[in-house]
């Protein structure tokens, strides 16, 4: 086998030709793509939004009926029936009077209202004379100053216990009590103010051992 190819390469010597090179494989380069301008002005392609946590949809829906609730207290008619205020009824006894029963403190009213020009009776006199303060006075008329009701009613008032304060203001509850069973439409108003509550403040009772509910003896050293 050596002989035959020193013989070949002598040939090609005389000859002037030379001797086939062994091939190689070609190497294969790595296919570069091109770019084109039309690829590099597109737009990215957007990723898929990421999926709200379990946390974010609470907190949406809480906000969405937050908006509802807002709604609503706007005045937009929602879904369902709408509940009405019951209006209640009225309430006279056999001469078209409206009574109730007033308390503050020790003091004990009963009231009867009726339609008339204004004027108020305790015990048989005349407020003014009866209440000569004018802050009492004021206090009795305060539920016809809010309800604009002055000098549309007469009220014939019995009071008993107490002091003139408290017997001013359970005049004004008894009042309070009336005009609401006359009207019952202004029963709203009235509670609003916070005329129908009866006061709970009453005077706290002595202890013993103490000069008063709170007042300790005075302390002698000697």
């Amino acid at each position: 086998m050596s002989d035959n190819r020193q013989s070949l390469a002598d040939l090609g010597k005389l000859t002037g030709a030379e001797a086939p090179a062994e091939e190689k494989p070609a190497e294969t380069a790595p296919a570069e793509t091109a770019v084109t301008p039309e690829a590099e002005a597109a737009p990215a392609p957007e990723r898929p939004e990421r999926r709200e946590s379990r946390g974010d949809d609470h907190r949406g829906s809480r906000d969405r009926d937050r908006d509802e609730a807002d709604e609503n207290k706007d005045g937009v008619a929602t879904q369902g029936p709408q509940i009405q205020a019951i209006l209640r009824e009225q309430q006279l006894d056999k001469q078209g009077r409206a009574y109730a029963t007033g308390r503050r403190k020790d003091a004990v009213a009963r009231v009867w209202l009726k339609p008339g020009t204004g004027k108020i009776v305790v015990n048989g006199r005349d407020q003014e004379v009866y209440f000569a303060r004018p802050t009492l006075r004021l206090v009795i008329n305060q539920v016809f100053d809010v309800t604009e009701r002055r000098g549309q009613f007469d009220v014939v008032a019995r009071v008993k216990g107490g002091g003139l304060s408290g017997q001013a203001g359970a005049v004004r509850h008894g009042i309070s009590q009336a005009l609401s069973r006359y009207e019952p439409g202004l029963r709203t108003t009235v509670k609003r103010e916070g005329f129908l509550t009866r006061d709970p403040r009453v005077v706290e009772r002595k202890k013993y051992g103490r000069a008063k509910a709170r007042r300790s003896f005075q302390f002698s050293k000697r």
